[in-house]
């Protein structure tokens, strides 16, 4: 099941005056960041109640949000993390490098996997695909932002805090 948020306006948001050099504005208050979360976390518990849950984070931009998440789910869960690296040319993803391996066993069991930001798909798509032959019961996707316009992988995540782009 997809859960997609819709923004209101963070207009009202002020730029710490440190950051008024490097910012234009504020596109998402962390007041709706954190609905947001509040209402993934929701949106999870409901899917995974019961089930043994291992929640998998990438490494290490999603850091901030998986501790927002996982503060508001009151499931039980194992918690482990995959290190990724992309070595190309500029920004555009290039060469996946796996940097750290999962720790736990994840056959047969329920796995969330953890992102910040679904772009072009490049990365979470080579990740899914190793995760896939661990062999988990379920795989399930979860990200905070969500940029489809900029998708060259075939791939959709389950859970989506935001999609991108925000028109203001």
């Amino acid at each position: 099941m997809k859960t997609r948020g819709r923004l209101s306006s963070a207009k009202s948001v002020s730029i710490p005056r440190n950051w008024r050099g490097d910012l234009e504005r504020v596109l998402i208050s962390s007041d709706e960041l954190s609905s947001r979360t509040r209402q993934l976390a929701r949106q999870i518990q409901r899917d995974f109640r019961g089930r043994d849950l291992v929640v998998v984070s990438l490494l290490t931009g999603t850091v901030m949000f998986l501790a927002d998440l996982i503060r508001y789910l009151t499931l039980p869960l194992h918690l482990d993390f995959i290190g990724v690296s992309s070595y190309g040319a500029g920004t555009e993803s290039g060469q996946l490098v796996f940097t750290k391996e999962l720790r736990l066993n994840v056959r047969g069991r329920d796995v969330l996997l953890v992102d910040d930001i679904l772009d072009t798909g490049k990365t979470l798509s080579r990740v899914r695909a190793k995760l896939r032959t661990l062999k988990p019961r379920r795989l399930r996707i979860c990200v905070l932002l969500n940029k489809k316009s900029r998708r060259v992988e075939k791939i959709d995540a389950d859970y989506v805090g935001l999609r991108f782009p925000i028109i203001s």
